[in-house]
């Protein structure tokens, strides 16, 4: 199974993994994360933030989920760039999928702006930043939006994201 995480940069994605993960896998072993800025870690940096190079990251990353999801795996994925065709890919080829669509407003992302994107993006010092100079694309077909405007703790979050998906509730002892 193959649990895809996609909002904009600030929007809260690596939190909820991490939380979703600390309640289920105790009782989920099988269970692995796949951060999209680890991934770029793990291929040494060797990618720029142009949009050509955001889908080759994707396109890695749905790679990886394949390979760990066909041997039985549960693979949570937390990646930003969300164009349609590549999410298209995954409803093709994921046997089980359920994609999460963390919507976030761009006020609230500049104000997390915890890696200093946004306000460099303001002051014209970077480009190639998604949802300022290279479209962002909410997804059309979530299973799932969770608003994070909001408000809402994370752990309630993580919550109502086991709670949708069966192979988490059994997970979490809660079936």
């Amino acid at each position: 199974m193959v649990i895809w995480i996609t909002g904009l940069s600030g929007a809260g994605k690596t939190t909820l993994i991490q939380a979703v993960a600390g309640q289920v896998k105790r009782n989920l072993p099988e269970l692995v994360l796949l951060d999209g800025d680890a991934i770029r870690q793990l291929f040494g940096n060797d990618l720029d933030y142009r949009e050509d190079s955001r889908v080759i990251q994707i396109k890695r990353i749905q790679r990886m989920a394949k390979f760990l999801s066909d041997q039985g795996v549960v693979v949570m994925v937390a990646a930003l760039y969300a164009h349609p065709d590549l999410l298209r890919w995954n409803r093709d080829n994921f046997a089980e999928y359920f994609e999460i669509y963390i919507q976030a407003s761009l006020a609230l992302v500049g104000a997390r702006d915890s890696k200093g994107l946004y306000a460099r993006a303001a002051r014209n010092e970077t480009e190639n930043v998604v949802g300022i100079d290279i479209p962002w694309h909410p997804p059309a077909e979530a299973d799932l939006v969770i608003d994070a405007d909001s408000g809402e703790p994370v752990d309630v979050m993580a919550t109502r994201v086991i709670a949708a998906i069966p192979r988490l509730r059994r997970g979490s002892g809660k079936a």
